[in-house]
This record gives C-alpha cells, structure tokens and sequence, in this order.
C-alpha cells in the first residue's frame, strides 16, 4: 500500500525541520527537535493527572499516574515510553494515556525509567520491572484488581514490556496482558522492513542500530530480558497484542516476535497498519490513523479484560 498522505506531510514536515540522524548527533538529540513533544492531539478529560516517585534498585524515578474519574475497582496498566531506551520522557504520553485509563477504566502507571547509554541494560528494564512491583503492590489501596493488571509501550517502550512480561513469568507474576507497540525484539537489521524502510520514513535503520548500542552492553545481546528475540522459552506468557506499521524498520521484528509467540501457544492479536509509519502512535496531531490505533489498542485490552 501507498503512504498516507496525511503521512507524507508529517515527513514533509520533519524533513523541514533538517535535523540530522539521531546516529550523527548522539545523545544531543534530546535537545534538537528529535523528542517531539507537542504532536500527540489534544488532552481528554477522563482522567486525573498525579506525579510521584517510586522506588527502582538504582534510583528513585519519576512516574505520572493516571486515574480514571469514575469509581473503581480499576484495572491497571503500566506503560513504558518509547525513544530508543535514549530519549523520551513521560510528557509526550499524557493524550494517549488519559484516553487508554478513561476508556479501559484502569489506572496507569508511566514510568520515566533512566536513560541510555549513561543508564544502560539493566538499568531502564530493572526501572520498569520495579514500577510493574509497584503497582501490585499497592493495587489493593488504589482498588485496582490485580488480576487485571498489565503492561506496554511503544517502540524501545515495546521492548521493555517484552522484557517485563518474560521476567514476570519467570517470577510468577501474573499479567493480564502486554501491549507491544511496534516493538523492538531482535538484533537483525537485514530482514525486509529494516532494508526496505532503511532510510526515507522518520526511524532510519542506522539510528535503530545506534540506539541499541547505546542499550546494550556486549555481553548483553543474547539476555532475552533485553533482546526478548533471543528468548529460547516464549511459553506461558501474559496475552500480547501487537500492533506494527508497513514503513517501519521495526516492523519484521514485531511480526516475527507475533509469530514467535503465536508458535508457543499464546494468545496474540496483531495487525499491521498499512501506510504508516513508526511513532504513529504519537503523531495525532497530523495524523488521523493515530486515533485509529489508539482505539484499535483500547478494544483489544478491553477484550482482554472483559470490559466490552
């Protein structure tokens, strides 16, 4: 399928901005233009905003909570930024959020976990894994029902969940589901999507291959904690519902790891949208097929949870 064209004017509209790759400037990026903050869409009004720290092995880290008006029992969620494990911050989730707790009636955790390369692995998956800790512990003062807890992000975000959902099985933490959106799974940056998207629509396959420098220590590629692609037992993981894009280096790796899971006998829901991009989710503010995949998200965990 052709681009979008509300696609093309966004890249229209990035490529004006001459930012050079995230590869050429490093952790500069954070302070040029790369971070995007302001192109999620407006903010709903189905959800209280309030900000805390918790608690992580090496630090303690900022999280938004998300708290749905209406009375609970709630589920709950907890939600890992994207931006390549280097940049993001929780600010530019709050649209998305305030809709996912409002419309899935749950309270979610946004953890602001610490930042590559000066924070490498297992720095930022031990952050998420202790907001995941946090938010089961305290699930009974917040009325949430922790049998319908679970988590996700988007792109590095999706990698971290990947890596959550798989430390969790293995220390019986049980999870309602894991949202992977367009997330990164393996250290391949050959297959179709990486060759084919390499270079023209926003994440290039040469910044993919920084950023997971960046992350990853060398004796760190074959951890499936941090590559969940290198994982040799994908059984008796939480339900995954994996959305991926069709102009996305990434997107093999989400097809592949949908397949993967598939194979060992868990339930995955996934679907490729055509015509886009990676970040979609957070492109709203041009780019009508966000909401599509933000309803299309919040459909899926409500099936899940047995709220529709």
């Amino acid at each position: 399928m052709a681009l979008d064209p509300q696609v093309e004017v966004y890249l229209a509209y990035q490529s004006g901005l001459n930012l050079p790759d995230v590869s050429e400037l490093g952790i500069a990026a954070r302070f040029n233009g790369h971070e995007g903050l302001d192109m999620a869409g407006p903010l709903g009004d189905g959800a209280v905003i309030s900000h805390r720290f918790i608690t992580t092995p090496t630090a303690d880290v900022a999280v938004r909570i998300y708290t749905p008006k209406s009375p609970g029992p709630y589920g709950g969620f907890v939600y890992f930024h994207g931006g390549g494990w280097v940049l993001g911050h929780i600010d530019r989730n709050d649209a998305q959020l305030i809709d996912f707790a409002d419309r899935t009636h749950s309270i979610v955790l946004s953890v602001n976990y610490q930042k590559s390369p000066e924070h490498k692995f297992p720095i930022p998956h031990d952050d998420c894994y202790a907001g995941v800790e946090w938010l089961f512990a305290n699930a009974a003062k917040l009325n949430i029902d922790s049998a319908l807890i679970g988590v996700g992000g988007d792109s590095a975000g999706g990698n971290l969940a990947a890596g959550v959902a798989l430390r969790a099985r293995d220390q019986k933490v049980k999870l309602a589901y894991q949202l992977l959106i367009y997330p990164a799974t393996q250290l391949n940056f050959d297959t179709d999507s990486y060759l084919t998207n390499s270079e023209d629509y926003g994440l290039r396959r040469r910044g993919m291959i920084w950023f997971w420098n960046q992350y990853l220590n060398p004796n760190d590629v074959t951890n499936p904690y941090a590559v969940p692609g290198t994982a040799t037992d994908l059984s008796n993981l939480a339900p995954a519902i994996i959305p991926t894009a069709e102009f996305d280096v990434l997107r093999d790796d989400g097809l592949t790891y949908a397949a993967a899971l598939r194979e060992a006998g868990n339930k995955v829901t996934n679907r490729n949208f055509e015509g886009q991009i990676h970040g979609f989710i957070n492109h709203a503010k041009m780019v009508d097929a966000s909401y599509t995949l933000r309803s299309w998200i919040i459909d899926q965990v409500n099936v899940l949870i047995k709220k529709n």
